[in-house]
């Protein structure tokens, strides 16, 4: 672990936090996009310090220990001050980083968190009035506990300025890769995607990861059979009266009841199921084209599909199938 700066330069202090329970991949990411020697970037490049939390030596993921000779001192003339994924969403900050990370900030540094990290910048009271992201499976957590901060689990990233947040681990390196296209262009972030052998730019947002929840069925014993039967006929045209008639029941019954089983509506439930489907196509049919795959779910058009896939997942159809397809 490095003492102080690991390479002798003028631009932008870099200063990422270290911790007892430190997430070594999230502190890597950091490491690698700010601390390494990048001598075709000239001497403006960024500076990279690291601070110790707590008095070491310190554990990290892995079974690693950690030593760290600096202390939070560092963030006084830091410029840029990165939280990599925090030991805990519901764990404790050391009030003494609370501190810090605020003077800071009241300086005019940025404070940027990796992960679950975004629980230490909520915790400092940088996000309140905010907008901010972190992995989707912490989302309703750390929404609960700081409501005064708005957080959007369906992006990558979030720039508000001087607080940034990254969604899941890997979505930290989008966000670094974003800041160096703020700081220095567009070719140097290019530059160092290529080195780390990553697209500079991801598409789309954090809903293309999650797999498409199972709908409760709390009418399954009556509605059960029919929603597997609309389920295997997504090609088809599926009219609310046509599914009422077959369900034995008035069309305002059936709705309702419907809506008690899956928790959508029957045109929200259509919309869903096909967009499931089409990823599942696009993942296994590399070869099929996108109208064969859009008549097969019940689109019926490229164009309807492309619509309801950005909609739905942030993302277009052709580029889902390239980061997925089998």
């Amino acid at each position: 672990m490095p003492k102080q700066l690991t390479h002798r330069t003028s631009g932008p202090h870099v200063v990422t936090l270290v911790y007892d329970g430190l997430c070594t991949f999230e502190f890597g990411i950091a490491h690698e996009v700010f601390g390494l020697a990048r001598p075709e970037m000239g001497e403006g490049w960024y500076q990279f310090s690291v601070a110790g939390v707590e008095p070491g030596p310190l554990r990290a993921a892995g079974g690693l220990t950690v030593s760290v000779d600096a202390g939070l001192e560092v963030l006084e003339k830091a410029d840029l001050i990165i939280v990599p994924g925090w030991r805990g969403i519901g764990e404790p900050v050391p009030a003494p980083l609370i501190e810090a990370l605020q003077a800071a900030h009241r300086r005019g540094a940025r404070v940027m968190s990796l992960c679950s990290g975004v629980a230490v910048l909520a915790a400092a009271g940088l996000l309140a009035g905010r907008r901010a992201t972190t992995h989707w499976r912490y989302v309703d957590a750390i929404a609960e506990a700081y409501p005064d901060a708005a957080f959007d689990a369906d992006v990558l990233y979030m720039d508000e300025g001087n607080t940034l947040t990254a969604a899941g681990s890997a979505a930290g390196i989008d966000l670094c890769l974003h800041v160096v296209r703020g700081d220095f262009g567009v070719e140097a972030a290019n530059s160092v995607a290529r080195r780390l052998v990553v697209p500079p730019h991801r598409e789309g947002g954090q809903a293309q990861f999650i797999a498409s929840p199972v709908p409760q069925q709390r009418e399954g014993l009556r509605l059960g059979p029919l929603i597997e039967w609309m389920r295997e006929r997504l090609c088809e045209e599926q009219s609310i009266r046509m599914l009422a008639e077959r369900a034995g029941m008035s069309m305002r019954t059936f709705q309702r009841r419907f809506e008690a089983a899956t928790g959508d509506s029957v045109g929200e439930w259509l919309v869903k199921e096909r967009v499931r489907l089409a990823r599942d196509l696009l993942e296994k049919r590399v070869s099929s084209s996108l109208d064969d795959i859009a008549i097969a779910c019940g689109f019926g058009t490229q164009a309807t599909l492309r619509h309801h896939f950005r909609k739905r997942l942030g993302t277009s159809p052709a580029a889902y199938r390239k980061t997925f397809g089998q």
